[in-house]
């Protein structure tokens, strides 16, 4: 099955990626995404859901005053897989990487760099 094209135009944004990583596995409200992303207006999260629920990436639900969201994996077709493995990849560099950090030896980078003795 190949995906459709407003499901690849949907996937080809990263941070509609991150979306989808964020509810892959549970339901979030749409506030709980926009604390996660940290760094864009809840506006900015919104427009993003609805381009992910146009293309059927996430299923939605009223909670009470709420919007729940969750990735929709069956729509992603053989796109899911190829999520899946770039998101552990990436969670396996980045411990990598921390454990590189934490086991390392010698003096640490210093925080006052720009001072003068």
């Amino acid at each position: 099955m190949v995906p459709s094209a407003p499901v690849l135009t949907a996937l080809a944004s990263p941070r509609r990626q991150e979306i989808l990583r964020l509810t892959w596995r549970r339901e979030l409200a749409a506030g709980d995404i926009h604390q996660a992303l940290g760094d864009v207006t809840f506006g900015a999260v919104s427009l993003q859901l609805r381009t992910l629920l146009a293309a059927g990436l996430i299923e939605s639900r009223v909670d009470g005053r709420y919007r729940r969201y969750r990735a929709n994996r069956k729509a992603c077709g053989p796109m899911a897989a190829v999520l899946e493995r770039m998101w552990r990849d990436s969670l396996w560099k980045l411990k990598l990487l921390a454990e590189l950090e934490h086991s390392r030896r010698g003096p640490r980078p210093s925080a006052r760099k720009g001072r003068r003795a």
